[in-house]
């Protein structure tokens, strides 16, 4: 089992989803604000890895729903320094087991990586519901307007 840091927005619905699936599956989750984390631009860019800059974007993001922030139209040394100043256009959760960093909940990649398979039968039903989800984005879905969730989103849940 894995010692997993896991940057998070607190109080994101999906977030504590993610972790209760890490958490299932035995792991231990060390869970840190993405929001108040101090980043450089070097630590933050190493979770990226070699995925496009349009990926590191958190879709959801109120700057980026309002047209104000296009990811299509910036370059990674731009992302970086925005993302600095404003954490809540960084795509989450970002993860850390190690020395390897990754961005998001691909349930596929995190199971191949550290294996997400509960380690006890009383989780293995909440687990495969969790599993069924879409842990990537917004828990309201894709069309869901995010003017109650305030500063950020998802702050209600």
């Amino acid at each position: 089992m894995a010692r997993v840091i896991f940057y998070e927005k607190p109080g994101c619905k999906n977030n504590t989803r993610q972790k209760v699936l890490l958490t299932a599956a035995g792991h231990q989750v060390v869970a840190y604000s993405l929001l108040t984390e101090p980043w450089t631009v070097e630590r933050l860019r190493s979770f990226f890895g070699d995925r496009p800059v349009i990926e590191w974007f958190n879709k959801a993001a109120p700057r980026i729903k309002s047209g104000e922030v296009i990811p299509e139209n910036i370059d990674a040394d731009t992302a970086l320094v925005m993302m600095i100043r404003d954490p809540l256009l960084i795509r989450r959760p970002l993860l850390e087991v190690g020395d390897k960093r990754e961005i998001g909940f691909d349930t596929d990649k995190i199971n191949a990586w550290i294996g997400l398979k509960p380690v006890d039968d009383s989780f293995k039903e909440m687990s495969e519901n969790l599993m069924q989800q879409d842990l990537q984005g917004c828990a309201h879905g894709h069309n869901h307007e995010h003017h109650h969730h305030g500063e950020g989103g998802c702050k209600h849940h």
